[in-house]
């Protein structure tokens, strides 16, 4: 049961939020404006919800009260019987929808998504993997209508990379894309082995939301370090005479972004600071998390065999994600970027831990 104290608080937050939006120095203010416009009217949605909620209850209340008084003639009792029960029916249903309204919104997932995948161990395994899941997450972002844009990449000797960084520009890309982070494992028979043992290598996914100028992220430009070189391909072979790859640094936080996917330089400048806008929204929001006491594993993690999310198991045509204790036998259809389900049981799984966060609070 959702106490009332609650949902008072929250009809508390809708007037302030009124209040603040009729304010003159508001209006004058877009920026502040639009956020206000989008606060109110979430939170709108959710008071409306727990006047439904708290509608019932009381009717629920009366209903009840009116049954224990001995003293009502039978016909309305009768009645009083028939309306309880179908309240109590529709009650459940009722509070479900309130308590996923008052899951709070990430308000990152509408943006685009930045991903990274980075071979782990297994060496040249471990890099056709990461070009695998590539491919994958390529061929789903084909499917939802998305884009997918290269921002760097290095490539192995044999295919496949020991490092990718790439865009997926597309309605809800981060939303559907942000449980992949972690380590991935898989098993099967390389190309390399000779006498058909099976091998286990790795690979690692991060996702980042995509920054927007909202975000306010100005950097000063003292505190950026910028290196130039030629862009390289398999075995580190100079692909382009020309210093158009670019590294960025950011000196206060240590994080470094490139691109050497496009032959201008400034087109490159503007990949890599694009990820780098991301690493440090990331940041900041774990920072953010930290000072609320908000536990956060890292994303990537080491990239060792150990540390996993999730399985490919290429024998068995199995996969499984230890997550949510999900297991599929149709992994030849997954790495075609048929990523529906799975990514389905992974937001189905967050939005039950977050519901149970709220029911316990």
């Amino acid at each position: 049961m959702i106490e009332e104290s609650r949902l008072n608080s929250l009809r508390e937050k809708l007037a302030d939020a009124e209040g603040q939006i009729a304010d003159p120095s508001v209006l004058a203010d877009q920026k502040n404006f639009r956020r206000l416009s989008r606060e109110y009217a979430s939170l709108r949605r959710r008071v409306e919800k727990a006047d439904a909620y708290s509608r019932i209850r009381n009717e629920i209340e009366a209903n009840r009260s009116l049954l224990a008084d001995h003293a009502v003639d039978e016909d309305i009792a009768e009645l009083a019987r028939e309306e309880l029960a179908v309240l109590e029916e529709t009650l459940p249903k009722v509070e479900q929808d309130l308590m996923l309204a008052l899951i709070p919104v990430d308000p990152n997932d509408s943006r685009n998504a930045i991903m990274e995948i980075r071979a782990g161990t297994g060496g040249d395994e471990a890099a056709l993997f990461a070009g695998d899941l590539f491919r994958m997450y390529s061929r789903y972002a084909e499917q939802k209508g998305w884009k997918v844009g290269v921002i760097d990449a290095s490539a192995s000797d044999i295919g496949g990379y020991k490092e990718i960084v790439f865009t997926v520009e597309g309605e809800d890309a981060f939303l559907n894309l942000k449980f992949e982070m972690g380590g991935h494992r898989v098993q099967r028979v390389p190309r390399t082995e000779s006498q058909g043992r099976i091998h286990t290598s790795a690979a690692t996914v991060a996702v980042f939301a995509e920054a927007e100028a909202e975000d306010e992220l100005d950097i000063p430009p003292d505190e950026l370090r910028v290196d130039t070189f030629c862009a390289s391909g398999p075995g580190g072979q100079s692909v382009n005479t020309t210093y158009s790859a670019i590294r960025v640094t950011h000196l206060p936080t240590g994080l470094v972004a490139q691109s050497q996917d496009e032959r201008s330089q400034q087109r490159n400048r503007q990949k890599a600071m694009a990820v780098l806008y991301a690493r440090l929204l990331d940041f900041r929001r774990c920072e953010e998390e930290a000072k609320m006491g908000a536990e956060r594993r890292s994303q990537i993690g080491s990239g060792d065999r150990s540390e996993r999310s999730r399985t490919y198991n290429f024998p068995q045509n199995r996969l499984t994600d230890h997550r949510i204790n999900l297991t599929v036998y149709s992994l030849d259809r997954v790495m075609e970027g048929q990523l529906n389900d799975i990514i389905a049981g992974l937001r189905a799984h967050d939005v039950e831990a977050k519901l149970s966060a709220i029911g316990a609070e």
